[in-house]
């Protein structure tokens, strides 16, 4: 049931195509009305024509009746066709647009509990399966019920003895059917949960594949994806065999009934009470039921995967994306522009926490640098400024409002954000950069250019800030990536600039000079500086210093080289002693 629930919540998007939603049925169940004509037609030909004294002149206005019948139920058959498509490309089109605006909204921790590759999944296979099983249902969901019963109704016009092998043949059918279907859904669920892993499989291989190259681990990866394969090709024959079982069963109900069908017309054709036309009328009327139901099995088998994948599309739509405790307070005057406070975070399913009682404080336009070990908690902790997750306990404060009630879109209006891996959009460079400000003309985007160290790189391409931008950026190198990412962040001129690990291709001339001219800005942002290098944070007003997700020293460079042990390890092992 709770898949029938989940397919129902997701008829809402069908509300702009209810015209198409009921004109491709009635289509359907008109030509279904035309076809149950036509056995009557064979029938009235036999036993007035053949078997009686009607001349060919009948016969020839009999045939011109069904080839009239065939041309109005085609054109009926085309039209449903049309509305089905139109109604089931709609309903996707608006169900992928929620689905990604959804997506969208997730907060960090949500998306890294999904995985991409669920979500491409959901996305692509679960959207397109959910597609077919809504065109099918709007050509033969009323169709095939309204030919099985029309035809059972009107064998017991013809014949109620008759009319009852209909009906048993009917309710055997129903059984089976329904049956089948009900045991599928939960194993078509089960097969799409092994596709993702065959999609996550193949997603780690094609971005991992530098790596696996130069550690020779492609002989690993193949068998683990062959694995994956063979375990989604098992499931996927498992529940095809069940799903199998519906023609065979179904054509062995209906052959037995039409054998129990033409005895009992045999000797009621003898004994003068059913004509040879009726048997025969009663015949196709038998045959259109077994077409229809094959129609029906197919039908069946699409619908109860796309009810797997309904429930599986409401997963996420039903998620609510993870909010702060949401705090009512005034703004807090006189205190400085970013204070951490006791801030906890823990990410979800980690059996510890990421970072652990951090405090400080930061004066608006001072530089922070933030250093430590790999998976000391550097970019969780600079993630925590933008909002992009939850503390667990403690306060962020920024301008003297806690994150959780500044709004994020207003929170992160105020940030400039250059991640640890630096990704370029496909596009132009000039529509890179206005992502930071929609309305920057050509001279503020050369100026951030200019700022983040990448003048070169403009001036380099034949055709400017025009040059195209392939997906991904791969058309640049690391370091050009890098530095026009920075660029891009310092077009929107932010009260905060976060760069996270951002110049580690760029060698130390460069980046010496991208500092300097950070220094240089006329808007003086709040600067925080992600690095391994103590080269790139020495000249910080403040330098932070994490280890195993604590702070372990809070100074300027010379405080830290004599206070701080962590800080004196990871700089005497990048300079020699008496250099420093």
């Amino acid at each position: 049931m709770v898949k029938f629930k989940g397919m129902r919540k997701l008829l809402k998007y069908l509300r702009h195509y209810r015209a198409q939603s009921v004109l491709a049925p009635l289509f359907k169940l008109l030509e279904a009305g035309f076809e149950l004509f036509v056995p009557l037609v064979v029938s009235a030909i036999i036993d007035n024509a053949v078997n009686g004294a009607a001349g060919w002149h009948y016969v020839v206005y009999a045939c011109l009746i069904l080839v009239g019948l065939g041309v109005v139920g085609l054109i009926c058959a085309v039209a449903a066709q049309y509305f089905a498509a139109r109604a089931a490309v709609g309903f996707s089109q608006e169900l992928r647009h929620d689905l990604f605006d959804k997506m969208q909204s997730l907060s960090y921790s949500e998306i890294d509990t999904i995985g991409t590759s669920k979500m491409i999944t959901r996305m692509t296979s679960d959207v397109n399966q959910i597609q077919s099983g809504v065109n099918l249902v709007l050509r033969l969901f009323m169709r095939s019920p309204f030919i099985v019963f029309g035809a059972m109704l009107m064998a017991f016009l013809i014949d109620k003895t008759s009319g009852g092998i209909f009906a048993g043949s009917i309710a055997v059918l129903c059984v089976v059917v329904f049956g089948i279907m009900l045991a599928s859904i939960p194993l078509y669920k089960k097969v799409q949960g092994k596709l993702e892993k065959v999609t996550t499989s193949t997603r780690e291989t094609l971005t991992g594949a530098r790596v696996l190259r130069a550690f020779c681990k492609e002989e690993d990866e193949i068998q683990k994806y062959n694995r994956r394969n063979e375990e989604l090709t098992k499931s996927q024959k498992f529940v095809g065999k069940i799903s199998a079982l519906m023609n065979p069963l179904t054509y062995s109900v209906i052959n037995a009934a039409i054998i129990l069908l033409l005895y009992v017309g045999a000797v009621k054709v003898d004994g003068g009470t059913l004509s040879q036309g009726n048997v025969i009328a009663l015949y196709n009327y038998m045959s259109q039921i077994l077409v229809e139901l094959i129609k029906l099995a197919n039908l069946i088998i699409t619908v109860t995967k796309s009810f797997a994948c309904a429930g599986r599309v409401n997963e996420i739509l039903d998620m609510h994306a993870e909010k702060g405790a949401e705090i009512i307070a005034e703004k807090k005057e006189n205190l400085p522009f970013i204070s951490f406070n006791n801030v906890c975070v823990n990410y979800a399913g980690a059996g510890m926490d990421a970072l652990s009682d951090i405090s400080f404080t930061v004066e608006k336009g001072q530089t922070v640098g933030i250093i430590g070990g790999t998976g000391a908690g550097k970019t969780t902790l600079v993630n925590m400024i933008p909002h992009f997750y939850d503390v667990k306990s403690g306060e962020v404060l920024v301008d003297g409002e806690n994150v959780n009630s500044v709004g994020d879109e207003k929170l992160r209006d105020m940030c400039g954000i250059v991640p640890q891996r630096a990704v370029l959009f496909k596009g132009s460079i000039r529509e890179n950069m206005q992502w930071g400000n929609k309305t920057a003309d050509d001279g503020e985007i050369m100026s951030a250019v200019t700022a983040a160290q990448a003048a070169d790189v403009i001036n380099s391409k034949e055709n400017g800030l025009d040059e195209l931008v392939e997906q991904g950026g791969k058309n640049f190198s690391g370091g050009q990536r890098q530095r026009l990412t920075i660029a891009r962040a310092l077009v929107r001129k932010p009260e905060i600039l976060i760069l996270d690990d951002s110049a580690s291709a760029l060698d130390y001339a460069t980046d010496a000079n991208l500092r300097k001219s950070l220094k240089e800005l006329e808007y003086k942002p709040t600067v925080f500086i992600v690095s391994q290098r103590t080269s790139s944070i020495r000249h910080a007003d403040k330098i932070i210093v994490l280890d195993g997700g604590k702070t372990v020293g809070i100074g300027t460079h010379e405080q830290l080289l004599k206070s701080c042990e962590v800080y004196r390890e990871i700089h005497y092992s990048q300079y020699a002693k008496e250099e420093a």
